[in-house]
């Protein structure tokens, strides 16, 4: 017989004790890829599918090891002023070899490419956690939905252990996704930014329409959902918006909580540590 080939994704963090993605202890997997490009996104090295150099200035010691190791002479170190190394991303052909000679972790690859079974030997390592406080696995991202066999795998091998499984997910992608995840997920933590669909287009790069449309779907079928709206000054937290949130969903169901999450003020940090602009500063009145 020949070798079973396990589907793989892309991950690029797995943390574990988590309790703000759902009941109880919960494991939470972070799935790179994500359809839409908020202008404050926490996480932005998982919006890009594509895997990438993090540089950790404030773990780097300014040693050179790096840019000795560098094959494409993408690196450059630069001792009087900060960041210590400027990376040449077009000349970077990610060997990982300053990842394997810095002593200190500053150079890191923005994700892995995994195994189903390698996620699970992790998930697993925590199951009296989530029995004893009613806890389990959340996907989040990124977007989840972005990688839905993959996900798919993952739910359906949580739930063939009874471990409870839930996605935290924007909703944009094609209805029939959507419809073949659902059986897996006992809980959908749907992530509702903007009501206004020209001004969720501004703010994300997509028109919201089809996410509007998988949210009365979901709802419809009757799952658990949790609503969550990040409050982000001026464009997010408005009376005007929330007001117009909330009435879209207790129109639909007014059994589904609503959660306004605190805007974190060091998001731009993630933003430094991957040679991107921070495009939020750009709207001062939302900073």
């Amino acid at each position: 017989m020949g070798k079973i080939t396990e589907t793989k994704g892309s991950v690029f963090k797995i943390k574990r004790f988590s309790i703000h993605d759902g009941p109880g202890i919960r494991t939470s997997v972070f799935l790179k890829g994500c359809p839409l490009n908020c202008i404050w996104c926490h996480s932005p090295e998982g919006i890009s599918p594509e895997i990438g150099i993090w540089y950790d200035k404030s773990l780097c010691i300014a040693c050179g090891e790096c840019v000795k190791v560098c094959p494409g002479n993408a690196l450059k170190l630069i001792t009087d002023a900060e960041p210590f190394i400027q990376i040449n991303r077009a000349l970077c052909s990610l060997t990982g070899n300053c990842i394997n000679f810095c002593p200190t972790g500053a150079m890191q690859f923005t994700c892995s490419e995994i195994i189903i079974s390698d996620v699970m030997n992790e998930i697993e390592k925590d199951i009296l956690f989530y029995k004893k406080s009613g806890g389990g696995v959340t996907l989040t991202g990124g977007e989840p939905l972005y990688q839905p066999a993959f996900s798919n795998e993952i739910l359906d091998s949580c739930r063939k252990k009874n471990i409870h499984t839930a996605i935290e997910t924007c909703l944009y992608c094609e209805q029939n996704v959507v419809a073949e995840i659902a059986d897996y997920v006992d809980l959908f933590i749907v992530d509702m930014k903007i009501f206004d669909n020209i001004q969720h287009t501004v703010y994300t790069g997509k028109q919201n329409i089809i996410i509007k449309e998988n949210f009365r779907y979901i709802a419809a079928r009757g799952k658990e959902i949790l609503v969550r709206t990040p409050l982000v000054d001026s464009i997010t937290n408005t009376r005007e918006n929330l007001t117009a949130i909330e009435e879209f969903v207790h129109e639909i169901r007014n059994d589904i909580p609503i959660e306004h999450m605190d805007y974190n003020p060091l998001t731009e940090n993630n933003y430094k540590r991957l040679a991107i602009p921070f495009s939020l500063k750009k709207h001062p009145e939302s900073y």
